[in-house]
């Protein structure tokens, strides 16, 4: 998506009965992703001071914030304090939170997936600084939460690694994480959200139901919840 900013979904989009009809690309690689360059890592704090210092426009489209964690790659070893694993599911490790964004690390198994979900009409930036990700994205054709119903449509794949961070589409957010078992590695993801959010919407595209879930950490700040 270089010099293009994706337009943001309408408010709303959860409403009984609301159908989709708009397609457009679901996930931003940019040029520079494609590129291989030899661009120093940095620590996670490095990044948190950074983030901090961007103003709130910032985060009111993708750009900037894909641009930083492209150019910004953070060191897995920094990480050390924050990640926690489990066999049985991914871990959600909150490291900075603030007003306008929260930033975290989730560290998957091999074989570990999320579900299908969207983010709440926030913005979302995810990076890996290990190991290497799937990203299976999803179009929304009808949403009915009241009744628990929905309609998607599977679209295309993304893999993230270390090189490719990926911003996601405002316009079309729904999606899931995989670590695939062919991946062989564990790996672990940091998640840029603004604004912070509790709650998403789970899909199984499957059955064809939807649902609101909230959202917990298993660790905040490097202790356990």
């Amino acid at each position: 998506m270089p010099g293009s900013q994706w337009l943001r979904s309408n408010h709303g989009t959860e409403a009984a009965g609301r159908s989709i009809e708009r397609r457009v690309p679901r996930y931003t690689l940019s040029v520079e992703s494609t590129m291989t360059t030899a661009v120093k890592s940095v620590s996670i704090q490095t990044l948190v001071e950074a983030l901090r210092q961007f103003p709130e426009s910032a985060f009111d489209h993708t750009e900037s914030i894909r641009r930083l964690l492209q150019d910004t790659p953070v060191s897995a070893d920094s990480l050390a304090p924050y990640l926690t694993w489990n066999r049985q599911h991914y871990t959600r490790n909150l490291i900075d939170r603030t007003p306008l964004y929260e930033l975290m690390a989730i560290c998957w198994e091999v074989g570990q997936a999320s579900s299908v979900h969207n983010h709440r009409d926030q913005n979302c930036w995810m990076a890996v600084p290990l190991g290497r990700l799937q990203v299976e994205n999803f179009h929304l054709i009808h949403q009915d939460l009241q009744g628990g119903r929905c309609r998607l449509e599977a679209g295309n794949s993304v893999e993230m690694n270390i090189s490719q961070p990926c911003a996601v589409d405002p316009a079309d957010p729904v999606h899931r994480v995989v670590n695939p078992r062919e991946f062989k590695a564990r790996a672990v993801s940091l998640h840029v959200y603004s604004r912070p959010f509790d709650t998403c919407v789970v899909y199984s595209p499957e059955q064809g139901t939807c649902g609101e879930i909230e959202l917990h950490f298993n660790t905040e700040y490097g202790k356990p919840k």
